[in-house]
C-alpha cells in the first residue's frame, strides 16, 4: 500500500487502479513463494559447495584407514574417503528435499485476492507464467491460508542442520587430544582467553549449536499454524522471522563447514597408532569362517557359530594382550580346528578393508567408484586433475 501511495503521488488517479483484483493476502503470499524459490536456489548452491569441499578432502586422503564406530565404540576399519563420502550422500538427499519443496511451492496465489477470488476478468494463468510459476493455485481459500510450503522448507532446513551438526560433532571429537585424528588450521580455530596451549575447533562447535536454532524455527511455525481456522489470519505474518532466520542460519552453517573442510589435515601417524586397539578385524575373521568349508561344515560355518568362535578368539587376545593377527595358528586351532594358514590374509586392518566388496562398502575398489561418481556429478574433473 505504500508503493500504491507513492505511485499515486507520482502519476495521480491512474495509480489507484493498481490494487484492482488484488489483496494484500494474495500479494504477500505470492511474494513469499517467490522469496522461498530464490532462497532454495541459494541453499542448493551452498550444499554443492560443501559437497565439493568434502570430495576434494576425500580425494587427498586416498588409502587412509580410520576406525569406524558404532555406539561410539570401535567397530570396523573403514577408509576415511568412505566416511567423508557418507556426508556427501546425506547432503545430496538434503538437496533433493529442497528441490521437491521448490517444486511444490512453485504455484501462484496471485488472483485469489482476500480468499474468494474475484468477479473481474483477470487471467491468472498469464500472471503465473510471467512470474515463473508452474500454474495458478486451484483453490483461492487454500492459496491465501496455508503455509505448508514454509513448513516443508523449514523441515528440509532442519534436516540439513542436523546433518551438519553431526559432522560438526564428529570433527570436534576428532580434533580433541583424546582422538587427535585431525588438526584444523589456525584460520579455522581459536585459542583460549586463559590457556595458551588451546586450539579449539570453534567453527564446527558453532555449526553444531546453530542447528538448535534452525529446529526452533520449524517448531515456531508449526506451533503458529496448528490452531488457525480458514482462511487468512494475521497470525501468519509471524511466519517471516523464523523463515528468514532459518535460511540465513543454514547458509552460514554450510559456508562455515565448507571452509573448515578446506582447512583441516588428518594426522596419519596418530590414526595409525590408534588402529590396533579394538580388534577391528573381528568381523572380517567371522566372514572368513562363514566362507570356510570343512568336513564338518561343507557349506561353511553358520554365521552365529562363527560369531561365537571369533568371540572366544578375541577373549584369548585380551588375556594375552595381543591382536588377532598375533595369535599363532595353533592358538586359533585350539579354539576351532577349521582355521588354516590363509586366515592371516583376513587379519589386520589393511587386509580387513580389502575384503569388503559389496556394493557401497568401504573396500578400495568400491570407494574409488563412489569417488569417481561424485567427481563427475559435481563437475570436479578439471579441479581434481589440476
Amino acid at each position: 500500500m505504500n508503493i500504491e501511495a507513492a505511485l499515486i503521488d507520482m502519476i495521480g488517479e491512474p495509480a489507484k487502479r493498481l490494487h484492482t483484483a488484488r489483496s494484500r493476502n494474495d500479494q504477500v503470499i505470492t511474494d513469499l513463494r517467490l522469496w522461498c524459490r530464490d532462497a532454495v536456489e541459494s541453499i542448493l548452491g551452498r550444499i554443492k559447495y560443501l559437497q565439493v569441499a568434502l570430495v576434494a578432502l576425500a580425494n587427498k586422503n586416498e588409502g587412509l584407514i580410520v576406525p569406524g564406530y558404532t555406539h561410539l565404540q570401535r567397530a570396523q576399519p573403514v577408509l576415511l574417503q568412505h566416511l567423508l563420502l557418507s556426508y556427501v550422500e546425506q547432503l545430496e538427499r538434503d538437496a533433493g528435499r529442497l528441490v521437491d519443496c521448490r517444486d511444490r511451492l512453485n504455484f501462484c496465489p496471485l488472483g485469489a485476492c482476500a480468499l474468494a477470488g474475484t468477479g473481474l476478468p483477470i487471467d491468472r494463468f498469464m500472471t503465473a507464467s510471467a512470474l515463473g510459476f508452474n500454474s495458478p493455485m486451484r483453490n483461492s481459500i487454500d492459496a491465501v491460508s496455508d503455509r505448508d510450503f514454509v513448513l516443508e522448507f523449514l523441515s528440509a532446513n532442519s534436516i540439513t542442520a542436523v546433518h551438519l551438526s553431526r559432522l560438526g560433532e564428529e570433527w570436534v571429537l576428532w580434533a580433541s587430544e583424546e582422538f587427535g585424528f585431525l588438526t584444523p588450521s589456525d584460520s579455522v580455530s581459536t585459542g583460549s582467553s586463559i590457556m595458551p596451549q588451546k586450539k579449539n575447533p570453534d567453527p564446527m562447535e558453532l555449526v553444531r549449536g546453530k542447528s538448535a536454532r534452525v529446529i526452533g524455527d520449524l517448531v515456531t511455525v508449526l506451533t503458529l499454524c496448528k490452531g488457525l481456522p480458514l482462511a487468512y489470519n494475521r497470525d501468519l505474518q509471524e511466519d517471516k522471522e523464523p523463515l528468514f532466520d532459518s535460511v540465513k542460519t543454514v547458509m552460514g552453517m554450510l559456508e562455515v563447514s565448507a571452509e573448515f573442510a578446506q582447512n583441516v589435515t588428518f594426522n596419519r601417524e596418530r590414526i595409525q597408532k590408534a588402529l590396533p586397539a579394538g580388534h577391528l578385524d573381528a568381523t572380517t575373521l567371522a566372514d572368513y569362517l562363514v566362507k570356510k568349508a570343512s568336513w564338518f561344515f561343507p557349506a561353511g560355518i553358520p554365521f552365529r557359530t562363527s560369531h561365537d568362535i571369533v568371540g572366544r578368539s578375541v577373549a584369548l587376545c585380551i588375556s594375552k594382550n595381543c591382536q588377532l593377527g598375533d595369535l599363532t595358528l595353533d592358538e586359533l586351532r585350539s579354539i576351532n580346528p577349521v582355521f588354516e594358514e590363509d586366515v592371516y590374509e583376513f587379519l589386520g586392518v589393511e587386509n580387513s578393508v580389502k575384503k569388503f566388496c559389496s556394493y557401497g562398502s568401504t573396500g578400495s575398489k568400491c570407494v574409488a567408484e563412489q569417488l569417481g561418481f561424485w567427481i563427475e556429478k559435481l563437475g570436479m574433473e578439471d579441479t581434481i586433475i589440476n
